[in-house]
């Protein structure tokens, strides 16, 4: 089951950039691991994976501007 990893509503922040990436497509992560970082004008946030399974795609960049909704990367909850 393909499970899309969205950027989560992070309270009122205007920008959100997507800090930096601590895993890759094909990774193995377990739940509750940190995936990436966003930050905003106020604070970072992780982003944790909400099972175990496989990164199957990222679809934005170190560096990226996101927002709240968009969808980051696939997990494959085997």
């Amino acid at each position: 089951m393909q499970i899309p990893l969205s950027v989560p509503d992070i309270g009122d922040a205007e920008k959100i950039e997507l800090a930096s990436w601590k895993v890759k497509a094909g990774d193995q992560v377990t739940e509750g691991q940190e995936l990436c970082e966003l930050v905003t004008d106020k604070a970072a946030f992780p982003l944790e994976a909400p099972h175990s399974g496989t990164i199957v795609s990222l679809s934005r960049s170190t560096g990226d501007l996101v927002k709240v909704g968009e969808v980051l990367a696939v997990l494959d909850r085997a």
